[in-house]
Parts: C-alpha cells; structure tokens; sequence
C-alpha cells in the first residue's frame, strides 16, 4: 500500500492524469491604470512572462481583452478585463533522450498522434526519470547527425494516466501548441473514452457533474465534491454501450479534464472502474457469492492488470490548416479479452441472485 501511495503521488505531482495543460490567468485593471501596451503592462503580471512570449501570445489570439484578442501594441485602459492563457506545462527539466519504439498514428510537420501503450508514463518526473513518452520524443525528433544536438521543440497539450491506452497528440512548434492547448481549455476538442466500470446502470446515459480536487484527508488521491466549493469544475457524459450484468462497458465523453477525472466520477456515482487499485475497483463490487465467480473476476484482473480505461478517440482542428481531423484508436488486447471473458460468462449462466 506504501508504494502505491508513492507511486500516485509521483503521478499527482507530475500531473500525471491531467488532461489539460493550460489555465486562464484573469485580470482587471485598476480604476487609475494609465493607457500602457498590454505587452509591458503583463510583463509585471503574469509569472515568468517576457515581452517576445507575450508577443507571441497575442499573435496566436491566448491575450483577449473584453472577449476581443487583441495584438501587443493595444493600450490597456482602466477597468480592462484580461484574459491570457497560459501554459502549466512543466516542460523546463532536463529530459534524457531514449530510443523507443513509438506507436504513431499520424505525423505532418505540425502535429503527432501517438497510441500510448498502457503502462507507459508520459513526462519524466520524480521516480520516473526514464522510460517516458517524451524521452521517447526526444530522441524520436531530434538530430542524430549532429555530435551536440539540442532537444527538439515539441510540446504536450494533454495527458493520459500511466496505466490508461490510447491517443495523445503532441504539438510540434509553440504556434501549433498554443493553437491546441486553446481548443483544449474552450472544451471544442472531442474525446471518448472507453471505461468498464462495475455495476449496471438504471439508465442508458447520464452526466456525472462534481468538482474534482485532492481528497482532502488523503492527499495521495484525487475525490469528487458535488457542492462545488472545493476542487476544479468538472463534468463527465457517458452511455451504456454493453452490460454484463456485473459490469458495464461505457462510453465517456470529456466536457473537461481533471487528474482522474473519470475514474474520480465513477467511483462518486458507485461506479468504480473495473481493476482500479486506487479508486476501490480492484475487488468484486457487485457478482455472486460463488467461489467460482471470484476465480473468474481473479483471472480477470491477472488478465488486465491495470485499471479499464482507454482513450478511444480525439478529434480537433488542425492548427494549421483548419480543417477538423479526427482519430480513433483500437482497444488494445488486455481490454478485448477482458471483454471477451465477460461476454463469454454471462451468456454461459444464468444471472444470480445477489
């Protein structure tokens, strides 16, 4: 238990599970503020900004004033309601490039699309300096004829959980970063995702709608609070795409991108997923009291030994040239023999009694 406790508050403090990499700095000016260009006036407001990175901000529309963008020489006026966006991207550490095999899906000189394999973490951080996806894009993007080669520029607008599959996309200039990292934090980016979670559902679909944020007794953990004074907004839409029965196999739609934030919603809603050690989906939640029904589950999770969550499709606009582009990704085998199991028990006996 001390161990997973570690490992996932590496994965907290890494931000591992954190879909969106970008948050909103808002500012008001002051009744008294003197018309200055908003280029200088943000230098001494926004953390770490300089004058070219504001610049390029407000060439890629990340600086609005009053629901308007506006270009580096506007004049900031009193009352002015700022908006910039800005990345939380922890993008600064020394990243170590390694060699590995990459699963890409599509690749053009703006963008990648990546199948993250389960398993995999995505971005190096404390107790896991190697091995990551982006060691992995390093060497992947970097020049080999060059004895002293720099890192490549490449940047994550996302994440996925270390023991989640499926899509990523990774941007491969700032323009194309900042273009994705907005459409990520104004909700226009599509993303499903598969889940088999235990229980069955009165329901076809539903909405999950409960902030999330640190659990506020064990810190080791993400938790739901549906008042929403604690945490950060977050909603969940899913349906019912298969039942067992024991378990259901559904389809997750992202409104917005917390650390954990499907796996926290369903467990809130008595869902927990199937085989998730952290979120309490790691012991038979609902099934029989057989002892060959507890073999069953046993074999189950040896089979898949990580929580069912798999980041099945994304769809965005393409930085440059406009068009929407979409990608799905298959269930990768542990998922499918997982379900094939399912499938296979429940059409093989009748329903219990529990």
């Amino acid at each position: 238990m001390a161990e997973e406790l570690i490992e996932l508050d590496d994965e907290l403090e890494n931000e591992e599970g954190s879909e969106e990499l970008y948050e909103r700095v808002n500012i008001i000016a002051d009744k008294g503020q003197e018309p200055l260009r908003i280029d200088k006036f943000l230098m001494n407001r926004v953390e770490g900004a300089t004058r070219n990175k504001i610049q390029q901000a407000c060439e890629d529309g990340l600086v609005v004033v009053n629901d308007k963008p506006v270009k580096s020489n506007y004049k900031v006026k009193a009352h002015d309601h700022i908006i910039v966006f800005t990345s939380k991207n922890p993008e600064n550490m020394e990243v170590v490039p390694e060699e590995m095999p990459l699963d890409i899906v599509f690749e053009d000189e703006d963008i990648m699309l990546i199948n993250k394999h389960p398993g995999m973490v995505v971005h190096p951080g404390c107790g896991n300096y190697t091995g990551t996806l982006v060691n992995g894009l390093a060497w992947y993007l970097g020049d080999h004829t060059n004895p002293e080669p720099a890192l490549p520029r490449f940047g994550l607008v996302h994440r996925i959980d270390k023991n989640t599959s499926g899509l990523l996309v990774i941007a491969k200039s700032d323009k194309a970063m900042n273009d994705l990292a907005k459409q990520f934090f104004d909700h226009s980016v599509q993303r499903r995702y598969l889940a088999l979670v235990w229980g069955d559902f009165e329901e076809d679909e539903g909405t999950v709608v409960a902030h999330v944020g640190r659990h506020q007794r064990f810190r080791k953990i993400m938790d739901a609070y549906p008042d929403g004074e604690y945490g950060k907004e977050a909603i969940t839409h899913y349906k019912v795409l298969e039942r067992f029965n024991y378990v259901t196999l559904i389809e997750c739609r992202l409104e917005t991108g917390r650390t954990h934030q499907i796996r926290v919603h369903m467990q809130h809603i008595g869902h927990s997923l199937f085989n998730d050690s952290t979120y309490g989906g790691d012991r038979i939640r609902k099934g029989t009291i057989f002892a060959k029904y507890k073999q069953f589950v046993e074999n189950c999770f040896e089979l898949m030994p990580r929580h069912a969550l798999h980041a099945q499709t994304l769809g965005f606009v393409h930085p440059r040239t406009r068009q929407p582009i979409h990608f799905e990704s298959p269930l990768p085998a542990d998922f499918t023999a997982v379900l094939d199991k399912w499938r296979t028990y429940v059409s093989a006996r009748p329903l219990q009694e529990e």
